[in-house]
């Protein structure tokens, strides 16, 4: 009967755990769209910056987000500084979600993980290329990871 309960506890702290994460995953992709919408509408990217020109994408790529984070203008750093931990973050939270066995609330980490990294990519392309649907593509994954992640939150449950 302990183990019992003693099970239902650890599983109940879990998932609190896993929904504050979700909580706390959604507000801050809703600070870097806000981060976005500031690059997007105040700041230009210079067109010879690190990692604007070369071959091999994925070079180029970590040369334009270091580039931007070390020496962008402050809400770029910002942006593409939030950008990385952001990747990071939903990283963990899909494993834990998995390893915890959270159900639809696991599914849906996962899938906030790939839209995440997917904005990821496409903000290092926006750096790379200058193309708007890159930014476009950014801002509209980023948008389905907040819902994955607010929809996981609710899954979870504040008294379950």
């Amino acid at each position: 009967m302990y183990s019992v309960l003693a099970e239902r506890q650890a599983t109940a702290r879990r998932s609190r755990s896993l929904r504050r994460m979700s909580l706390v995953a959604a507000l801050l992709v809703v600070v870097q769209f806000g981060l976005g919408m500031g690059v997007n509408l105040y700041v230009a990217v210079p067109r010879g910056h690190p990692g604007s020109t070369g071959s091999d994408y994925f070079a180029r790529s970590a040369r334009s987000v270091g580039w931007a984070v070390g020496q962008g203008t402050p809400t770029l750093a910002a942006h593409a500084a939030l950008g990385l931990l952001l990747v990071v973050m939903a990283l963990v939270l899909a494993v834990r979600a998995l390893t915890a066995r959270a159900g639809a609330a696991g599914g849906l980490c996962v899938a906030a993980a790939a839209l995440v990294i997917g904005a990821a990519f496409n903000g290092a392309s926006f750096l790379d290329f200058g193309d708007a649907l890159s930014s476009l593509l950014m801002a509209l994954l980023g948008l389905g990871a907040l819902v994955c992640y607010v929809l996981a939150a609710y899954s979870l449950g504040a008294g379950r």
